[in-house]
C-alpha cells in the first residue's frame, strides 16, 4: 500500500492547525486547505456569537471536507480541521481508508488558552475553548505532536514520521 498523500491536521482551536498545515503542505509539495473556509456562514455566525457547534451543525461541513479529500486522492492535500470526535474523523475518512492520515496537535488547556489570548482577528472566541476540550476524543491512530515545539521542529518531526 502506498503512503497516504492526504493529511488532516487536527486539534482544538488555537493549536496551530493552519500554520502547521501550510508548512507541511509546502514541505511535501501538495496544496493546503483550511477547513474553516468550508464552514457555512451560519456556523461561523454561531461560533462568533459564542455558541459551540453541535453535531448537526458540523455534519454538512465534514461531508464537504470529505468530498474535497476524495477529489484530491491522486494529487494529495493537507486539510486543517478540528476533527474533535471519532465520529467526525469517520465522516472525513469515508471512502478513503488507508489513504488519509490524521496529525494531532496536542496541547494542554492552559497552553492553548495562552496562544488564543495572543491571537488577533479569529472568529473563534476564547469562551468556546473549554467546549472544544470537552468535545475532544483523542485519536488512537494519528501522528501526535506537541504544540510546545516550534513550527519548524513540528514539521521536522512530522517529516521524519511520514
Amino acid at each position: 500500500m502506498h503512503e497516504p498523500k492526504l493529511y488532516v491536521i487536527m486539534g482544538v482551536s488555537g493549536t496551530g492547525k493552519t500554520t502547521i498545515g501550510k508548512l507541511l503542505a509546502e514541505a511535501v509539495g501538495i496544496p493546503f486547505f483550511d477547513g474553516d473556509d468550508f464552514h457555512p456562514r451560519a456556523n461561523l455566525e454561531k461560533m462568533e456569537s459564542g455558541q459551540p457547534l453541535n453535531d448537526e451543525d458540523r455534519h454538512g461541513w465534514l461531508v464537504s471536507l470529505n468530498q474535497l479529500l476524495k477529489s484530491r486522492k491522486e494529487s494529495g492535500a493537507v486539510v486543517a480541521c478540528s476533527a474533535l470526535k471519532k465520529s467526525y474523523r469517520a465522516i472525513l475518512n469515508d471512502g478513503l481508508m488507508g489513504q488519509l492520515k490524521f496529525i494531532f496537535l496536542e496541547g494542554s488547556f492552559e497552553e492553548v488558552k495562552t496562544r488564543m489570548v495572543q491571537r488577533k482577528g479569529h472568529f473563534m472566541p476564547l469562551e468556546l475553548l473549554q467546549s472544544q476540550f470537552e468535545t475532544l476524543e483523542e485519536p488512537e491512530n494519528a501522528i501526535k505532536v506537541s504544540i510546545r515545539d516550534t513550527p519548524s521542529q513540528i514539521i521536522q518531526k512530522l517529516l521524519d514520521q511520514l
